[in-house]
């Protein structure tokens, strides 16, 4: 799976987990096709993995992801941003040619 996380990103999951998670949590990271970046997202922690979900670490951060998430990451950037006009991932998809302004994704528990 060819994604990349940025370390902002990385930052903001890991305080989901230390907030929300306990041992052995992950970060269920749901995405699907929308959004002006292509992809729209369902984030959330959870203890573990749904079934068919496929647990991918990064930097000692578990993901959990379903089927179709692995195959729309391939080749995105994750980040975060933090600005007035938005709060949350942001996902940088060199495939996609919608629009130039990205998509919130807001944590769904």
């Amino acid at each position: 799976m060819n994604f990349t996380i940025t370390p902002a990103a990385e930052k903001f999951i890991r305080f989901m987990l230390r907030t929300d998670g306990g041992p052995g949590s992950g970060f269920r990271l749901a995405v699907s096709p929308g959004g002006c970046s292509g992809l729209a997202a369902d984030i959330s922690v959870k203890p573990e993995p749904a079934p068919g979900e496929a647990v991918v670490e990064r930097n000692g951060i578990k993901l959990f992801l379903p089927a179709e998430s692995r195959i729309l990451l391939d080749g995105v950037t994750i980040d975060f941003a933090d600005t007035p006009a938005q709060t949350g991932l942001v996902f940088h998809d060199p495939k996609a040619t919608t629009c130039s302004s990205h998509h919130d994704a807001k944590a769904v528990q």
